[in-house]
């Protein structure tokens, strides 16, 4: 390949390669030449140019392919365009020649084509430049035109359109031919021409005048003639054209406008000729009316959708703005056409008029108008309804008059009413909040218009308004509690109307299918009042026969919807359910039997409704609360559900003595029946199989049904693959809810929600806006296939074969269109069973079952109907996967090949190829890898056969599927295949677009399959790589979509094994282009390919689509076009194209993307989207800051452009305030509009809140990058450095203003993010102080925001979950010790204190809104914030009383001096927090009682209070422990801070508690304090009530710190254990702690598994402090035992008792003993920070050896440990001494070996200094001098100082010893111990030898340490001991001190140890006695003499 890379085509390469290969060869030099001739110097170009045009022109004879013409031409016009022009018009005759040639062989074709294509390049590129010999091209083209084949015809039409192009206006004399000759083109019937042709005159329209004025009507019919039998791609083409001409006729451009007089048509004719499109079809107005009618009117679907497609383009055309003005005219022309008699002649006709027209209004309103043009347009929808409503009213009203037409007017309006309704719904839900002044303006009367209709005569209108009613209450939750109150009071005050009865149940029963959606959920009470609704209603339906059918629907509706509020609430009202189910079916079978004789048809009717409607509950019962489905519910389930079945089997004899018009009601029940069997487990109706596969054969094999009904899932059923050969990927487009009407299948596309009122309540199918469930005959159809797949697997074998023999029977027995339909659903029911014999893992069965299955299978695999063969190849493969045998397999492998060996027909080919497709797909590569080489050649050899498309397209279909499934096993036919690819890519012309998609999936498939290989350097790999770029190079620029979307999964696919080979430059650009594109699968793929680039190389990606920016003089790729309905930016380039397309501006790709979320709504669009800013965001923000914050922020900004209303905090209850604080909050919302190029609809609400997630983000990368981005003075010096540094804290203005706009918006879940924004922001820069003013912080000059920004937040409308988030925003705010004026704080506190109000006062009016558990929610954040705030004053207040005091100044100063208020007093904040307290501290308790209760196992469920807590409801419960979860931790630290300071003394008296709380919550006190409501409280004394405090604190902590969760934040774990310490600060508690000593063990152990799941240091050393808390109170509570002992005991002095642990015998229980737990955890603790302490571990394989210096965090917890290691031996009696001493003291002398590490500067690491005071504590001891522990004692304190000794030998391996370190220990030992114990003689020489080498120490530090020392143990009491050191050590110091005659100290240190050593000595004169006196005098001469 790399031959081709050259500018003029290496001839001699060409001639030695294979024939074969060439084509190829020639495309690579192609491709290589279109990028080179771009950049090339001119020069080199002209130079080559005249061998460049033969060698070019050359290849025009040599039939070139599709793909290599259309470069050819694009090279050889771009090579004129470079170099000269002077044999352009040789070349061009030449191209003209061939196209005149007569010859038409086939072979000469693709030279003929190549021509055209070379003409339309130069035109196109050259345009006016050939101007002169434009007349006789265009005559050549449209002469050949006329006798061209279907190829040829559509390369002329696209050569015409781009000479079109090239010409411009200078083309005019052509027009009327081109016109006259294209236009009859239109209805060709191959539909690639008809897609030319339209492509062509849209091209025309621009300039020809005629078009769209005097032929406008023929435009018009022409195009309704074109979408005749027209596809997909012909009706996207066509309605482009129709749209944009209709646009054009109304508002013409300028420039045509001025050249000529042009008459304008008026926006009323556009439309009338669009609906006669819309209504009559293509055989329009040619027909007078008469004639019309006699046709037989049906409206063709393909038109209507057409026409449907047309009306968006149209006004897509004509923007926004346009529609904003005209929008009430539209909208009542739109809802015109679906009133038309001709739009609604069936019903079927009716609902797809109606999809339609909904599609008109979503896509044009939905997409072009902003959220306030959206709110207008609501409001014209409104009015639109309540005027159809009045009308409507007027004919009910005026029944009497036998008014026909007023009727039909009724039956007409419902469906204006069901479009009109579900716009309206779907506007309000896409506005979500922003909707809420639609609900507040009384003047547009929204709520009022909706309801009305619910008293519509039409079932489908009441259902759509109760639909659009759910929607108001889903988007603004606050109505959905007043919604169901007001239904309820309307359904109790109409209940003798039966529309009304019918209406609100609709409209309550689609509420509460809404709750699901709001978070807050609506009261509990509610639940209890729609059962008693639904009760009353099936109560009184059987007196009131007019009303008995509406009261029965209505009844089991609202119970149906009732269970989908879950199992909390239908808990309550199970056994009612229960009871009403039994009754609705007869209890046995003589009462059934007897029930058949009775009854009019009429009863029946109500009876069939009745057992429909309770099975519906039934169903939604179990899909709804699982949870509540026990063994023995199911069983009473079973009764009625039994009886419903052995009924179906009498209905037949009902219907036929009561009329057929019962069929419905039956089928109905059918359908119920089989919806809720299909959710119980089989198990449970084994009994019934028999009689129930009867029935759902029965319904599938049509067999007592006339109707040719089929079911819509076979689609589903079918691997989603295969929709290249179903054209099923229609599902995927952005029409595809028009375009499914046009399905084969029966049904599709005609949902409705009148054909099942019960999924008004149901969950809505993602990616659907309304619930549609199909046609009633068809649902049933669906349910029985789908119980059959359920039920297959669980059926005797006998009774298998008996049902697969008996499909055969049946397919046999029907004929024609029936034997179809029959078919299809047969295979739908084997496939739903083959499905659920895999995942239930069972086998098919023995050989006469398989059998009979392949019987019917292989029976199928030639049926004429692709969707057959589909399925049956589908079926083929499921069934080799659930048999399972390799003979099996080969069986059916070898029959399909025999078949395709000898097949010539299109059919068995197809339908085999694709069965060995599916085998490899279900069998997978090992299982059917002995058939790989026979499938290969096979299906490579079908692919070749040109003559017929539709085998190549499932041959290479299946050889996709085989490459996927078999992996590596592939790899040998690599290159045979890639090499097939190629040559049919570049052969197979580009109209036979499966085929091409089919390449491109086999392409991505081998991609795969070679994986990471493709990265080698191998020459194979190289050959294989560069085929299959060009493969995906070839797949790029073809012209559908569909491929090109293939090609991007090639590409992306050969990033991921090797990015070096993929060119960004080139695949970025094509990428951001696509974004634009019409087609949906086209921008998911680009979307998908950008999101996998941007992971890697986010960079190169922003940097590669700026770049296609700044080449925007190319018009063409440069415009993006925003809307995917818009015409391509090439069809009007001049005023209007400004809504059409957007170029990548300044804002670059990330700019592009957001703009994208307002548009999509696809769902995984729109997450790829997010992830790919996602990962943009995260590589690029911390480089990038002011860029990605600028984004944010225009983003946001569009909010304050909505709140022209006004601000959200609105200042009614502000008045207290200083006036001037009002303009808070308007400070920012109005920006600046100087900003006029901003795209045409401002962001909506989803888009500003991922903005602010954004922001979050940025504020979270930043944290992790430099300290700089949290430090002013850093970054303001780094910033001068380098101007072009960014950082974080520079831009805090912009981040506080970005949180306000968001905080303050009308959209809550934006207010959401604001409020997390803002905490976000003050955690992060509370403490970056502000360097101009010393002592000050940056964030003080905000206050006033921060406050405007919350005050909204508490507003008495504001929903719980935003003000919760809120009070955690205030506690955040006031803790962070930012806040330094009183009066600022103030303003935030007062915010916490009227909601604490609340939380005393109960919530009034809006506390019953939402569920019980939304105020749980609320209330607990309230008191979690206080603690918070309290927590924090406390802190500041013990910093204050530690700090030394400052000194006041005088007073005369102090009164004029001002300058004092920024500073506030360190007891300010508690101050403001004292007030509250009493009330507060009740609260805290009373919530840390609820939190203990509701953490209990639940098997202590009964122990509960029956009407719940302080806080919380017992219906609630579930919830409410979430919210408590959340907020228990601080609330706790609060408690114990409290408890602590107030020294436990504060009763809480009862009196007091019941004043300050509501009624609601005196009962739950008084349950609280454990008293019988009713009964006088019985006052407890204080120190039973501190006792049940003390309880209730731990027992929380236990509870929680046994096992904290790991998701569990650590702020909880810590807060925890700092509530533990401060409690035990206090001597109440630590009594109560030490008095029982159980509660130390267990929390010991329960700190100590706490210690094995958590890591951080800090939790480590919390838990430290706890413990030396737990060991302290013990210590305290044994000496108080001693010392009273000690009083009682002074006569018998000899025998103290063995107090403390350990006893007489000296055993330690462990699980009993508190030290033998304190030692388990701190052994723990040292342990893991330093291994080598014990053996397991460091003799362990997995232990590394080498010695880390321990941290300073570690060092700190080694410390601690040991201290509190040293003070258990008091807790001990003697004899327990002796039993842990040996160990304390084994670990201590290690600690000190380890730790005594000698350093730099002389300092002492805290586990040194805690291991000496250790040592000096225990040899201290008092207790342990008894006779019988003397031995082991004196044995004990030996042997710790010997093994000192030992370690204080140097090695030469350990890091130096700190020798003073050494010298201390063993000094206090010397000092504490008495000469007895340690006077041995070994010891004393080791002792000594230790002391003199340090007085021989080089080092004078040691030195001077030591002499310290021995003065200390030479000034010993004990003579004894003294004496023997002072003999051996004296003469060395004063040797020591002779010398330094000779060497004087040059060093501080130095003289340092000289002093210290005559101090020493002056010591010892005075100790010695005479003689030694006069001896020292000497020694003192000399010494002086030499200072």
């Amino acid at each position: 390949m790399e031959l081709a890379h050259s500018l003029l085509l290496n001839e001699e390469a060409l001639a030695q390669i294979t024939e074969a290969k060439r084509p190829v060869f020639i495309f690579e030099w192609l491709r290589f030449l279109d990028k080179v001739l771009v950049a090339a110097n001119k020069t080199d170009v002209k130079e080559k140019q005249k061998k460049l045009v033969e060698q070019l022109t050359g290849l025009i004879s040599s039939s070139p392919g599709p793909p290599t013409r259309k470069l050819l031409a694009k090279n050889l016009a771009a090579l004129y365009s470079i170099g000269d022009t002077f044999t352009v018009f040789q070349t061009l005759d030449k191209c003209n020649d061939i196209i005149k040639s007569k010859d038409d062989t086939a072979a000469y074709l693709p030279t003929k084509l190549a021509a055209v294509a070379c003409v339309g390049a130069f035109y196109e590129k050259m345009g006016r430049m050939l101007g002169s010999s434009f007349p006789e091209t265009v005559n050549n083209l449209l002469k050949s035109l006329k006798s061209a084949e279907s190829q040829g015809r559509s390369e002329i039409l696209m050569s015409l359109q781009k000479v079109l192009n090239g010409l411009g206006g200078a083309a005019a004399s052509c027009h009327r031919d081109i016109y006259k000759n294209a236009r009859s083109l239109l209805t060709d019937r191959s539909m690639a021409v008809r897609c030319a042709v339209a492509k062509c005159l849209l091209e025309l329209q621009n300039e020809a005048v005629f078009m769209w004025t005097a032929e406008l009507e023929n435009v018009a019919t022409l195009c309704f003639k074109a979408l005749e039998n027209s596809n997909y791609g012909v009706r996207v083409a066509v309605s482009k054209l129709l749209g944009t001409v209709m646009a054009t006729a109304l508002i013409p451009k300028q420039a045509t406008v001025m050249r000529q007089n042009v008459k304008r048509a008026t926006l009323e004719e556009v439309l009338e000729l669009m609906a006669t499109g819309f209504l009559r079809g293509g055989s329009g107005f040619l027909k007078s009316g008469g004639e019309m009618l006699k046709v037989g009117g049906s409206v063709n679907r393909e038109v209507r959708v057409g026409v449907t497609q047309a009306y968006v383009v149209f006004v897509t055309t004509l923007g926004g703005q346009w529609l904003e003005r005209n929008f009430a005219t539209f909208l009542s022309h739109v809802l015109d056409l679906v009133s038309h008699p001709r739009a609604t002649q069936t019903h079927v006709e009716a609902v797809y008029s109606r999809r339609c027209v909904s599609f008109i209004l979503r896509a044009t309103v939905g997409s072009l108008l902003g959220e306030k043009a959206q709110i207008a347009a609501a409001k014209d929808i409104c009015q639109a309804i309540g005027k159809q409503m009045k009308a409507v009213e007027a004919v009910v009203n005026d029944a009497n008059s036998e008014n026909k037409s007023g009727a039909a007017d009724v039956a007409a309006s419902q469906h204006v009413m069901v479009c009109a309704l579900q716009e309206l719904g779907s506007l309000v839900q896409s506005l979500n909040a922003t909707a809420s002044p639609l609900i507040q303006e009384p003047s547009i009367g929204l709520l009022e218009t909706v309801t009305s209709v619910l008293l519509h005569p039409s079932m489908a209108a009441r259902l759509a308004a109760a639909w659009c009613l759910r929607c108001v209450a889903v988007a603004l939750p606050f109505q959905l509690t007043p919604f169901l109150d007001r239904c309820a009071e309307r359904l109790n005050n109409l209940k003798t109307s039966p529309e009304a009865v019918s209406g609100y149940s609709f409209a309550m029963a689609a509420l509460l299918g809404g709750v699901h959606q709001c978070p807050l959920g609506i009261p509990h009470a509610k639940g209890k009042m729609v059962v008693s609704i639904a009760e009353d209603l099936l109560r009184t339906a059987a007196q009131n026969s007019r009303l008995s059918l509406q009261r029965t629907q209505a009844g089991w509706l609202l119970l149906g919807a009732l269970m989908t509020l879950g199992p909390s609430v239908v808990r309550y009202h199970l056994p009612k359910m229960l009871l009403l189910w039994r009754n609705v079916f007869p209890r046995s079978l003589k009462e059934l039997e007897a029930e058949k004789a009775r009854g009019d048809s009429f009863t029946w009717q109500v009876t069939l409704e009745g057992r429909a409607g309770a099975l519906c509950a039934m169903r939604s019962f179990v899909a709804h609360c699982p949870e509540l489905l026990t063994e023995d519910v199911i069983r009473k389930l079973m009764t009625p559900i039994e009886c419903a079945m052995t009924m179906m089997s009498h209905i037949p004899s009902v219907i036929k003595a009561h009329g057929a018009h019962l069929k419905a009601s039956a089928a109905m029940v059918r359908l119920r029946l089989y919806d809720i069997l299909a959710l119980l487990p089989p198990k449970t109706y084994e009994g019934s199989f028999n009689a129930l596969l009867r029935e759902l054969v029965a319904e599938f094999t049509l067999t007592d049904n006339s109707a040719n009904t089929t079911t819509s899932l076979l689609r589903s059923l079918c691997h989603y693959d295969d929709s290249v050969l179903l054209g099923s990927w229609l599902q995927e487009t952005d029409h595809k809810s028009i375009e499914d009407q046009l399905q084969p299948n029966s049904a599709s596309g005609s949902g409705a929600l009148e054909h099942d009122p019960s999924s008004i309540y149901l969950r809505i199918p993602a990616g659907e806006a309304v619930p549609g469930p199909l046609p009633l005959g068809v649902s049933v159809i669906d349910a029985s296939v789908a119980l059959f797949g359920v039920v297959f697997p669980h059926v005797s074998y006998k009774h298998r074969l008996q049902m697969l023999d008996h499909f055969a029977e049946c397919v046999k027995q029907a004929k024609g269109v029936r034997q179809q339909a029959v078919q299809l659903n047969i295979f739908t029911a084997v496939l739903s069973a083959l499905k659920g014999l895999a995942e239930n893992k069972s086998t098919l069965g023995p050989e006469e079952v398989r059998k009979s299955a392949l019987t019917l299978v292989m029976g199928a695999l030639d049926n004429p109907n692709p969707i057959l063969r589909c399925a049956a190849g589908e079926a083929l493969g499921r069934m080799a996967q659930v048999v399972g045998e390799a003979s099996f397999i080969a069986r059916m492998a070898q029959y399909s090949f025999d078949k395709l060996k000898s097949a010539r027909d299109v059919v068995s080919r197809t339908g085999h190829s694709l069965a060995l497709g599916c085998l490899h797909r279900y069998v997978g590569g090992i299982g059917s890898g002995q058939h790989l080489k026979t499938s290969v050649s096979i299906l490579l050899a079908l692919a070749q056969d040109g003559t017929s498309p539709e085998v190549q397209t499932w041959s290479l279909h299946s050889l996709a599927l085989i490459v996927d499934s078999s992996g590596p096993m592939y790899r040998g036919y690599v290159e045979p295949t890639l090499s097939l690819v190629l040559t049919l890519l570049l052969t197979v012309p580009p109209s036979h677009t499966e085929v091409h998609q089919c390449l491109g999936r086999c392409l991505g498939a081998i991609i795969t399959t070679v994986g990471p290989e493709l990265q080698g350097n191998g020459a194979t790999i190289s050959t294989i790589r560069s085929s299959c770029l060009v493969g995906c190079a070839i797949t790029q620029d073809h012209s559908d979509s569909l491929v090109q979307a293939a090609a991007i999964s090639c590409l992306q696919q050969l990033h991921m094994f090797a990015p070096r080979h993929v060119n960004l430059s080139s695949l970025v650009p094509s990428l951001c282009v696509h974004l634009c594109s019409s087609h949906l699968l086209l921008r998911r793929a680009a979307v998908a390919c950008l999101r996998q680039l941007a992971q890697r190389e986010a960079a190169e990606v922003c940097e590669y689509a700026m770049s296609l920016a700044k080449n925007a003089g190319d018009k063409e790729n440069s415009v993006i076009n925003i809307n995917p309905f818009a015409p391509g930016a090439g069809s009007r380039r001049d005023a209007h194209s400004r809504h059409q397309g957007v170029n990548i501006t300044e804002t670059g790709l990330e700019g592009v993307l957001f703009g994208m979320l307002d548009r999509e709504t696809d769902r995984k669009l729109c997450s790829d989207i997010h992830d790919t800013l996602g990962h943009m965001l995260s590589s690029l923000a911390v480089e990038n800051l002011s860029h990605w914050l600028m984004l944010c922020k225009d983003v946001l900004a569009a909010s304050s452009d909505m709140s022209t209303a006004a601000p959200l905090g609105g200042g009614k209850d502000e008045e207290s305030e200083k006036k001037d604080e009002m303009d808070d909050d308007t400070m920012f919302t109005t920006l600046g509009e100087e900003d006029k190029s901003k795209p045409s609809v401002a962001p909506r609400w989803a888009t500003r809140v991922f903005a602010a997630d954004c922001l979050c983000r940025v504020i979270m990368l930043c944290e992790n990058a430099n300290k700089a981005h949290f430090d002013l003075a850093l970054a303001r010096s780094a910033r001068l450095k380098n101007p072009k540094n960014d950082f974080l804290v520079l831009h805090l203005s912009d981040l506080i203003r970005m949180a306000f706009m968001a905080a303050t918006d009308h959209s809550n879940q934006l207010r959401m993010a604001g409020l997390q924004a803002l905490e976000d922001i003050i955690k992060k820069f509370a403490s970056v102080p502000e360097p101009e003013f010393p002592g000050h912080v940056i964030l003080e000059q905000y206050q006033a925001n921060v406050g405007a920004a919350l005050r909204p937040a508490f507003s008495q409308d504001t929903p719980s979950d935003i003000t919760a988030k809120a009070c955690q925003v205030c506690s955040a705010w006031i803790g962070s010790g930012v806040v330094s004026d009183l009066n600022d704080l103030r303003r935030v506190h007062n915010l916490l204190v009227s909601s604490l109000d609340k939380v005393q006062a109960g919530k009034g009016s809006s506390s019953q809104l939402y569920r019980e558990s939304a105020t749980t929610m609320e209330k607990l954040a309230v008191l979690k914030a206080w603690a918070e705030v309290y927590i924090v004053a406390m802190k500041i207040k013990k910093e204050a009383e530690t700090k030394p005091k400052r000194v006041l100044k005088s007073t005369e100063e102090d009164e004029d001096d001002f300058g004092t208020v920024d500073e506030l007093p360190p007891d300010s904040l508690i101050t403001l927090v004292q007030p509250e307290l009493p009330a507060l501290s009740r609260l805290w308790l009373a919530a840390l009682k609820d939190y203990a209760l509701l953490t209990l196992p639940a098997e202590f469920a009964t122990q509960l209070p029956p009407d719940g807590g302080a806080f919380y409801t017992p219906e609630t419960i579930d919830t409410a422990r979430l919210h408590y979860r959340n907020s228990w931790a601080p609330i706790l630290h609060a408690v114990a801070l409290w408890l602590n300071s107030t020294g436990f003394s504060a009763s809480e008296s009862t009196e007091e508690t019941a004043a300050a709380m509501p009624n609601s919550q005196k009962r739950a006190t008084s349950i609280m304090l454990n008293q019988t409501p009713g009964t006088p409280p019985t006052t407890k004394s204080l120190p039973e009530i501190n006792k049940d405090r003390m309880h209730l604190i731990l027992g929380v902590s236990i509870q929680f710190l046994c096992s904290p969760r790991p998701e569990e934040p650590v702020e909880h774990v810590t807060s925890c254990l700092q509530a533990l310490h401060t409690l035990l600060d206090s001597p109440c508690a630590r009594i109560h702690i030490a008095e029982d000593q159980l509660l130390g063990v267990e929390l010991l152990s329960v700190l100590h598994r706490l210690l094995l799941t958590w890591d951080p240091p800090s939790v480590q050393l919390l838990v430290t402090g706890v413990v030396q808390q737990i060991v302290r109170a013990a210590q305290d509570y044994l000496q108080e035992k001693r010392n009273t002992l000690n009083e009682d005991d002074t006569e018998e002095k000899e025998n103290p008792v063995a107090l403390g642990e350990g006893g007489e015998s000296g055993g330690l229980v462990p699980g009993k003993s508190l030290v033998f737990a304190a030692m388990e955890l701190l052994m723990f603790i040292l342990v893991r920070h330093m291994p080598h302490l014990s053996s397991k571990v460091s003799d362990s394989p997995s232990h590394i050896a080498a010695k880390s210096h321990l941290s300073e965090e570690s060092a700190r917890l080694v410390a601690a440990t040991v201290t509190i290691l040293s003070d258990l031996p008091s807790l001990c009696s003697p004899a327990g001494c002796m039993t842990i001493l040996p160990t304390i003291l084994f670990l201590i002398t290690r600690v000190l070996k380890e730790t005594a590490v000698k350093s730099a500067d002389n300092q002492v690491p805290p586990p040194v200094s805690a291991a000496l005071q250790g040592i000096k504590t225990i040899v201290t001891l008092p207790t342990v001098k008894t006779d019988e522990t003397q031995k082991q004692w004196t044995g004990l304190i030996r042997s710790t100082l010997a093994s000192i000794l030992e370690y204080s030998q140097p090695e030469a391996s350990k890091p130096i010893l700190d020798e003073v370190s050494i010298l201390t220990a063993i000094a206090l030992f010397l000092w504490s111990a008495s000469n007895e114990i340690i006077g041995v003689q070994s010891l004393q020489n080791g002792c000594m030898n230790r002391f003199k080498s340090a007085l021989n120490s080089c080092d004078p530090w040691v030195q001077a340490k030591c002499y310290q020392l021995l003065l200390s143990v030479f000034q010993h009491t004990n003579r004894a001991l003294s004496t023997p050191y002072i003999h051996s050590l004296a003469p060395i110091m004063v040797e020591k001190l002779k010398a330094v005659e000779r060497s004087r100290p040059n060093n501080n240190l130095e003289l340092l140890a000289v002093q210290e050593g005559i101090k020493v000595l002056e010591t010892l004169v005075a100790l010695g006695e005479e003689q030694n006196i006069r001896w020292c005098k000497g020694i003192f001469k000399e010494v002086s003499g030499t200072k």
